[in-house]
């Protein structure tokens, strides 16, 4: 007697379970779907659109070595003269394996800071003269018939807007006075 009323139990507890669930899984099932509204997508931050840049590699090997990805990707607004591969490429042999190195990272903040002037400074706002750097000493910029060069290397594709600034791509590694290579 005990098991059919133990078994009794056990299907009307079953068909409870059931019949409860299946309003929910129903209304689930058929609920209409929440609208959503599609969001602006943020424009990306300095570091991640020298990453997506095939030509800015050694920089952003150079800006993580550094320690300055967090400040990159900050608040800002920064403009920064991106030196290419091939910018990089012509440094002595050795120096840009030297500068990686973990001992040799306070030279390579101050190289890289060397090329970053606070604000955001694009093609039609740039004007010649000595510009402060984030670094601390100051870089000529000369404008000539529509050519930029910053302490004598040419800008060679200016304007790449992020989220926390400008990029404008140089042709040379900038070294402040006081850095020799």
């Amino acid at each position: 007697m005990n098991y059919l009323i133990n078994k009794t139990v056990g299907i009307a507890i079953a068909a409870t379970t059931l019949l409860v669930s299946v309003p929910t899984f129903a209304e689930t099932a058929n609920a209409p779907k929440p609208h959503t509204i599609p969001t602006a997508k943020t424009a990306s931050t300095i570091v991640e659109i020298a990453s997506a840049n095939s030509s800015l590699k050694t920089l952003v090997t150079a800006i993580k070595a550094a320690g300055l990805v967090e400040t990159l990707s900050g608040q800002g607004p920064f403009t920064v003269f991106a030196p290419t591969n091939t910018a990089f490429k012509a440094l002595p042999k050795g120096t840009l394996e030297k500068l990686l190195k973990p001992e040799n990272k306070a030279t390579l903040v101050k190289i890289l800071t060397y090329h970053v002037v606070p604000g955001s400074v694009t093609s039609k706002t740039i004007k010649a003269g000595d510009v402060k750097t984030v670094e601390g000493a100051s870089v000529k910029i000369q404008v000539k018939r529509g050519r930029v060069t910053i302490d004598k290397a040419k800008v060679t594709k200016t304007d790449i807007k992020a989220s926390n600034g400008v990029i404008h791509l140089i042709d040379k590694v900038l070294l402040p006075p006081d850095v020799k290579l």
